[in-house]
């Protein structure tokens, strides 16, 4: 069972270094369907990274959004949708803005708000999605590039579904979401006596209420997924000619890279193809400029005459 194990997460992590090592005669072909905002952000790195190393990368976006745009090393398809940048910022704001003002000291208020928070991004996560898939010329298009593999972000639904369309290899990368996807679609273990759930503000030494609350939220999770992804199943199913939901098809994912690092988090089981990858973003350090070092100068003389005081 071990060996079993540790050769499937070989396979697929080989599935991600082998997008990462080829070069430009040997490249692979990857499919890129990002999120906006942070969602962007933190992938960008990763996409050009292998756009540069020689593989075709293709990235498809709306053509309206908050922060997305053409990259370097890449190629960038962009498809109408019905909204504006500047509609998208103020419906976005006003989301914030109520979920920033909604009561949450108690525990019952906090798991209501936990509720509202998924009923109103139902709505948030889908408004690129029947946009893109009933766009029939450009569903074409990416079936022609035939791609190796997609990197999407899970919180959006539209790139699970076309992963699952597209019939290729589908690698998760995201940071928080708002329902433990990654857990419910992988089955993964999360024992509620050490595993605080995420938004409870937990540690892993809970009270005996704490570990209440962390299992009723556990109880809620399931649920909270489905409502979340509740308008995306119906597109699901229509797209796929088949009763599905974006559970079931997060459930073949090949890789779910998360952007946690294991220094900063509790201690908690993981499957296989479940690998943290916090910190990738972050680029190299530039040099302190000449008078930050003046003043580090001056600083550690002033340290070593207090010091001589001092004695």
């Amino acid at each position: 069972m071990a060996a079993a194990q540790i050769s499937v997460r070989s396979a697929f992590t080989g599935l991600l270094i082998s997008l990462l090592s080829l070069g430009s005669a040997q490249g692979g072909k990857l499919l890129v369907i990002p999120g906006d905002g942070s969602h962007w952000t933190g992938m960008k790195p990763l996409v050009e990274e292998l756009g540069r190393r020689g593989n075709q990368v293709v990235v498809v976006i709306p053509e309206a959004s908050l922060s997305m745009g053409p990259s370097e090393h890449t190629t960038t398809l962009t498809f109408p949708v019905s909204f504006t940048k500047e509609s998208m910022t103020k419906d976005l704001g006003k989301k914030l803005d109520f979920l920033m003002t909604t009561d949450v000291s108690t525990t019952v208020a906090r798991l209501k708000n936990y509720w509202n928070s998924m009923v109103m991004l139902s709505n948030y996560t889908m408004i690129t999605c029947e946009s893109m898939l009933y766009n029939k010329e450009l569903m074409q298009t990416l079936r022609d590039y035939d791609f190796d593999a997609l990197l999407t972000d899970p919180f959006w639904p539209v790139g699970i579904i076309t992963g699952a369309y597209l019939d290729i290899p589908s690698i998760y990368m995201h940071g928080s979401l708002p329902c433990p996807l990654d857990f419910i679609a992988t089955r993964c273990p999360s024992p509620v006596s050490y595993v605080p759930l995420r938004q409870t503000h937990y540690s892993n030494r809970m009270s005996l209420w704490e570990r209440t609350v962390n299992l009723l939220r556990s109880l809620l999770e399931p649920a909270a997924c489905s409502r979340l992804y509740i308008y995306a199943d119906k597109v699901a199913s229509d797209i796929l000619q088949r009763e599905t939901s974006i559970v079931e098809l997060a459930s073949d994912a090949a890789l779910w890279l998360i952007r946690f690092d294991f220094s900063f988090e509790f201690p908690m089981p993981l499957m296989p193809n479940m690998i943290m990858i916090g910190g990738i973003k972050v680029g190299k350090p530039k040099p302190l400029p000449h008078v930050s070092l003046l003043l580090l100068g001056y600083l550690d003389i002033f340290k070593n005459k207090l010091l001589d005081s001092i004695e």
